[in-house]
């Protein structure tokens, strides 16, 4: 599974699907991180890029065009941009693959592998909504990090891992990382 930090606000999302992902036998995880990554990691975290590294069972260099995961015949689960910016969502939608991530991202819909984005700046004008409407179109999921509040959070990171738990879910990956609706509570 590859997994790719941008530099949108929401570092902590990528956190967060590694954390997951770590508790899913049988998944390798390969993370790419922009370099404006690192800074926002920095900037809204208290983890370094170097321990986010360590998370995941293999990186790779945002620059490396010609890394295993640049390459179709290099099989994957799929692959989520968490958070995914502006740039990097124009990046794939335009098919622009001037860096790993952009990369990764072009090969995982040309391979027709689930691929979701985590869009995380808004609001949103046209241009970007026609940037996700094309994504879409291509194969790739939009998934905004919108909490939902069925299962009543009562910390920021149970909303961080509800909303990366079901973006996660939709790389059907095995058993849900995300808490199903139950329904309505009984008065």
């Amino acid at each position: 599974m590859i997994v790719a930090v941008t530099g949108a606000s929401g570092a902590v999302y990528g956190i967060k699907a590694l954390e997951l992902l770590g508790t899913a036998e049988g998944v390798e995880t390969h993370l790419v991180m922009s370099p404006s990554a690192r800074t926002t990691l920095s900037e809204e975290t208290d983890y370094s890029p170097e321990h986010l590294e360590a998370m995941a069972d293999v990186t790779h260099r945002w620059r490396d065009i010609g890394a295993t995961i640049a390459s179709g015949s290099f099989r994957t689960a799929g692959m989520i941009i968490a958070p995914c910016s502006i740039k990097t969502l124009s990046a794939v939608a335009s098919c622009h693959t001037a860096d790993l991530i952009a990369r990764a991202a072009d090969v995982t819909l040309k391979e027709r592998r689930p691929l979701v984005l985590m869009v995380r700046e808004t609001p949103f004008h046209h241009g970007h909504l026609r940037l996700m409407s094309q994504v879409t179109e291509m194969g790739g999921i939009v998934f905004p990090p919108v909490p939902g509040f069925y299962h009543r959070p009562t910390t920021i990171d149970d909303l961080v891992t509800q909303s990366t738990a079901r973006a996660l879910d939709l790389l059907r990956l095995g058993p849900s990382f995300a808490a199903p609706w139950g329904g309505p509570q009984a008065s």
